[in-house]
């Protein structure tokens, strides 16, 4: 379990295909000391497991359903990513519950600064309208957001100078994906609500 607050940012080394999974190489920088082998970790939002580790870096071994699912397919040498490591009980989180299972990819239509502010828009396909309220909670590629507005089509969320300093944010481009992981409890409400009628 996550918070959707990025810890820190970590540069891609490598990712080498493994016939049809990939390992994924990382330099996490001084997460890396406080790391264990088979620990999660979000990258991007995706729950993964550290492989292996060594004074800099992290690796990850993406099976073909992650490559699928996720972004992270996209990632290159040189690509910034957010890093979060799981929840610890017992200490505050200011973010909302995010379990690291994405969901699915959305393109971002509109990124632009306004002031010291910056407006992010992501596409809203038909398939995950109802599971995002306005002034409720979305994880974009592993960082908590508020949806600012909600339209049927796209969702904006507004974000802070601090936010855009701190992830990956700042590398990304209208068109990129993202990935997201909507509320657990409107998709549980979802899923009910589909279960009474049928």
């Amino acid at each position: 379990m996550f918070t959707g607050l990025v810890e820190a940012n970590g540069t891609v080394i490598s990712l080498e295909p493994r016939g049809e999974s990939a390992r994924l190489k990382i330099n996490v920088g001084p997460m890396a000391t406080e790391l264990t082998d088979g620990e999660s970790v979000a990258v991007n939002g995706c729950c993964l497991t550290v492989t292996q580790h060594d004074a800099d870096t992290a690796c990850f071994d993406l099976l073909m359903q992650t490559l699928r699912v996720t972004s992270l397919g996209d990632l290159a040498a040189g690509s910034q990513v957010n890093l979060e490591r799981a929840m610890a009980l017992g200490t505050r989180f200011g973010g909302h519950l995010v379990q690291g299972h994405v969901d699915a990819t959305l393109t971002i239509l509109d990124w632009s600064q306004h002031g010291q502010d910056y407006r992010l828009e992501v596409e809203l396909p038909d398939e995950h309208r109802g599971l995002v309220i306005p002034k409720g909670s979305i994880c974009l590629d592993g960082i908590s957001l508020t949806a600012a507005e909600v339209s049927k089509n796209s969702v904006v969320c507004w974000i802070i100078p601090h936010t855009y300093q701190v992830t990956n944010l700042q590398a990304k481009r209208v068109g990129d994906r993202l990935n997201v992981e909507f509320d657990m409890l409107g998709k549980y409400v979802r899923e009910l609500i589909k279960a009474q009628a049928s």
